[in-house]
């Protein structure tokens, strides 16, 4: 059985059908330049220590809370800070990859 006979998986299933249909929509795969590659390293390796600093910070405050308001509070804050933190990653991302 040749390599192009044997079973795919799943994931090379969903892999194909996306590809085939980013070639119809006229979206093209490019490869990444190495110093594309190097430039999104960074831009995880930041955004993700913020991340990280911001769960820290956020577990500290809640062991000081006292009330379920402030815990609310503090929940509703962290979560807001995760959504603007990922969503500036993603598209710092994005902009390095269009280049």
């Amino acid at each position: 059985m040749s390599e192009d006979d044997a079973p795919k998986s799943a994931y090379e299933l969903a892999m194909e059908r996306l590809r085939k249909r980013d070639r119809e929509q006229g979206i093209e795969e490019r490869p990444l330049r190495e110093d594309q590659r190097q430039r999104i390293a960074d831009v995880r390796r930041v955004l993700d220590a913020r991340l990280v600093e911001r769960e820290i910070l956020y577990q500290s405050d809640r062991r000081k809370a006292g009330t379920p308001e402030e815990l609310e509070k503090l929940e509703r804050e962290y979560q807001r800070d995760r959504e603007r933190i990922v969503s500036e990653r993603d598209a710092k991302i994005e902009k390095i990859r269009a280049e």
